[in-house]
């Protein structure tokens, strides 16, 4: 990605409550939260387009319900700023997010939120698979620590690279906050 077209959607994908719960275990990236506000003023700043993805639990005792399905306060979205719901790891299942992307005109995204491996990864490869434009940002998404079913260890910083590596090429280009930032026409 040269430049972020005026167009560029932000997908700002599931910014929230639920993962500060302990369950999770060891995080990278703590700075993700405020690279996730630079870009969100950013695009507010330009009047690009800006969706807000939340994961919401299909069960009543999950952790995306309640408190835990809030948005943090570095991605609160505005009046007016569309929120799609989700209930699985891509922002693309059982929403409307592709034919509202469809339907404006839109053609490339840029990725941002939590967790890499996970939503956001799966997110980004849907999205290059339906033929977009895609873009994650690297220091603005962040993931957990991980046990394996063999029982290996993997550090949140390998599985938040491993994640990004397995995007890189085929289904999106991956940048830093800086390098997006300087991208903006």
């Amino acid at each position: 990605m040269k430049s972020v077209p005026s167009s560029a959607a932000l997908l700002v994908i599931d910014v929230q409550q639920a993962f500060i719960n302990p369950i999770w275990g060891k995080r990278n990236n703590f700075s993700a939260e405020s690279n996730i506000a630079k870009l969100i003023a950013a695009w507010r700043d330009t009047s690009r387009p800006l969706i807000h993805v939340q994961h919401r639990s299909n069960s009543p005792e999950g952790l995306f319900n309640a408190q835990g399905a809030e948005f943090k306060k570095e991605a609160q979205p505005l009046p007016g700023e569309p929120i799609i719901q989700k209930a699985v790891n891509s922002a693309f299942i059982g929403t409307i997010l592709q034919a509202r992307l469809r339907e404006t005109g839109i053609t490339s995204n840029v990725i941002i939120g939590i967790t890499t491996d996970h939503c956001i990864s799966t997110t980004a490869r849907m999205a290059g698979n339906f033929g977009f434009e895609t873009c994650v940002v690297s220091d603005a998404t962040a993931t957990f620590e991980r046990w394996s079913p063999q029982g290996r260890y993997h550090t949140a910083e390998a599985m938040h690279d491993t994640a990004l590596t397995s995007l890189s090429g085929e289904f999106a280009t991956i940048l830093d906050t800086q390098s997006v930032l300087s991208r903006l026409l």
